[in-house]
Formats: structure tokens, sequence, C-alpha cells
């Protein structure tokens, strides 16, 4: 184990704080969550109870293998983020802003082919079935307005 700690950590292009434990750590990257950040340290070979200041050069390059392509190294498809691609029709895993991009990319096709969700994101409305009659509000009504009373 290296007696130098690192407070703080480039992996996949985002900074991470040393002082966190290595899982919870790599869920500060977008796009990783718990659960795909314990089966990448696991495939990995490293204690998830390790701080995160206090991995190797070899440890952080062996995660990023493993962030950039998970399928290659026997992960299951239900951890991926993006199952069936629509371009290319492969289970593949994106992050940081390789994921915003795509995301925004995704709401664009919805707004152009003017389906139902792409029409709720365009006005700026909830798009995924929650209720909109009490919350939600936005502008000039928001809240109900009181008369003010007139005093005696």
């Amino acid at each position: 184990m290296s007696k130098e700690f690192r407070h703080i950590l480039r992996i996949s292009d985002a900074d991470i704080d040393g002082a966190l434990k290595a899982p919870y750590a790599l869920t500060k990257i977008k796009g990783i969550n718990l659960n795909l950040a314990n089966a990448i340290l696991k495939k990995a070979g490293i204690d998830p109870e390790k701080r995160a200041g206090f991995l190797t050069e070899a440890e952080v390059e062996r995660i990023e293998e493993i962030i950039e392509e998970p399928a290659k190294f026997g992960m299951p498809n239900w951890l991926l983020n993006r199952r069936k691609d629509l371009e290319t029709g492969k289970d593949i895993h994106l992050i940081s802003a390789d994921l915003t991009l795509r995301t925004k990319m995704d709401i664009d096709q919805m707004k152009g082919i003017k389906s139902w969700r792409g029409y709720r994101h365009a006005y700026g409305l909830k798009a995924r079935g929650q209720r909109t009659r009490t919350t939600g509000r936005k502008g000039k009504a928001v809240g109900v307005r009181v008369k003010t009373r007139k005093r005696m």
C-alpha cells in the first residue's frame, strides 16, 4: 500500500476527493452509481475500504480501463446506462460529458419527431407522469394571492 496520500485525484476527467472511500469517490464521476463503483473495484481487485487518496497510479489506470469499456471486463448488461443504443445497437456505458451530450441529443430527437414526451420537454412541463395540478408551477401563478384586509 502506498504511503503517499493525494487529496485530489483525476479519474476519467473528474476531480475526486481523496478522503472518501474508493466506491464513494467513484460515484463523483457522472454516470457511475454505487453498484457500478463496487463492481469496478471488485474487477480491479481493489479493497473497497481503501481511501481514494491511497490508490496507486497503476490502480487508477486499471479503474479507468474498466470505466472506458465495462462490458469488455465482464460487467453485466444491467449495470450499463445505455443498453441497446439506437445508433449502434450495442450495450454501452457513457460517463461525464458524453452522457450529458447524449441525453441532450435524445431530448432534441424527441422534440424533432414531436412525440408526447418531446412536446412536454419543449414546453417545460413534467415529462414523466407527475402530477401538475399543485406542483411544478412557475411564472406568475405561484401560490394563492390573498386580498389585504382593511383595518378599522
